[in-house]
C-alpha cells in the first residue's frame, strides 16, 4: 500500500490551514494545533521543518509565529511532501541504486516505475494549496492524473 507518512499528512493539513488564511498573518503553533485538532509537539516540528525549507516563514517576538512563503497558489502538494520526506520515489531503486535488490540491473520493470513515478509527481504538481482549501463538492471524484471537480 502507498500511504503519506502522518509527518506529510499533517504537513498538508497545516499548510491548508495557512492557505485559507491572509497570507501576511502569522499564527503561532499552539493556536494552529488548536484549531486543527493536531497534537502540539507534532505541528511544531512539522512547522520548523516547514520553515526551515522554505515554504514558511518563521517570525520571531510577541507577535512571532509562522506564515507561508509564498502565496497558496505557487505551492504544490509535491512541494510539501518533497519539504518533509524527500524527493517522491515509489520504490527504492527510482531515487538511487538500491543496495537490497540484487537484480536493479537486469530489471525488466524498473523503466516502468519510473514511469509511474513521473505519473505521481505530475498529479501532486498539478494540485496546489490553494486547491487543496477549496472544499470539493461532494459529487466530485478522484481519477487516475488528477481530481475531477463536479459541474458548478
Amino acid at each position: 500500500m502507498i500511504r503519506l507518512t502522518k509527518f506529510s499528512d499533517y504537513g498538508i493539513v497545516l499548510m491548508t490551514h495557512f492557505a485559507s488564511r491572509p497570507l501576511s498573518a502569522s499564527h503561532k503553533a499552539p493556536d494552529v494545533a488548536a484549531e486543527t485538532g493536531l497534537p502540539l509537539p507534532m505541528v511544531s516540528k512539522v512547522l520548523k521543518t516547514l520553515a526551515k525549507q522554505q515554504l514558511l516563514v518563521s517570525h520571531r517576538g510577541v507577535k512571532g509565529g509562522y506564515s507561508p512563503a509564498k502565496p497558496a497558489r505557487q505551492i504544490t502538494v509535491r512541494d510539501i511532501i518533497g519539504a518533509l520526506e524527500g524527493p517522491i520515489a515509489i520504490t527504492e531503486c527510482i531515487e538511487h541504486e538500491s543496495p537490497d535488490c540484487n537484480i536493479e540491473q537486469l530489471c525488466p520493470v524498473r523503466g516502468n516505475w519510473v514511469r509511474i513515478n513521473q505519473a505521481v509527481e505530475q498529479a501532486l504538481d498539478g494540485i496546489t494549496l490553494e486547491d487543496m482549501a477549496q472544499p470539493l463538492a461532494e459529487t466530485a471524484f478522484v481519477k487516475f492524473g488528477g481530481v475531477v471537480r463536479a459541474p458548478h
